[in-house]
């Protein structure tokens, strides 16, 4: 960087590895603050922003929902215990996602085999099995 720390939104998405729009609805949803905008000129960023965007996608990368990062970036570093009570929260949600992920990949298994049973008929299982099932 320059003598100038500061960044402009573009440079700011560039660093980040998001575009600008999607800085601007961080914004908008008061994820990330939007710094005041000088009388002449564009609005500056710090150099934390960069850090903080990177943050985010990677807690979304993570399963986080944006109101859940907006918690997570309001208690910060110093409240690691309650980061660490929303991260198990988390993680039992996605465990009960993958108990029902599992359960729904069963029964579609057990259709495509039953299908296949009846592969060279006039007959489907498969079809069968969604219209009388409860």
């Amino acid at each position: 960087m320059t003598n100038n720390p500061s960044l402009t939104i573009g440079k700011l998405a560039k660093l980040a590895g998001v575009n600008v729009e999607t800085i601007r609805y961080y914004q908008r949803i008061k994820l990330i603050k939007e710094p005041i905008k000088p009388i002449s000129g564009f609005r500056q960023y710090e150099p934390t922003f960069v850090n903080t965007i990177k943050f985010i996608k990677r807690a979304q990368q993570l399963g986080f929902a944006l109101a859940e990062i907006k918690s997570l970036l309001h208690l910060g570093e110093s409240n690691c215990h309650d980061v660490k009570t929303l991260a198990i929260e988390k993680r039992q949600k996605i465990e009960a996602q993958l108990l029902g992920l599992t359960a729904i990949k069963t029964g579609l298994d057990e259709m495509i085999d039953a299908c296949n049973e009846t592969e060279n008929t006039n007959h489907c299982a498969l079809i069968e099995s969604l219209v009388n099932s409860p």
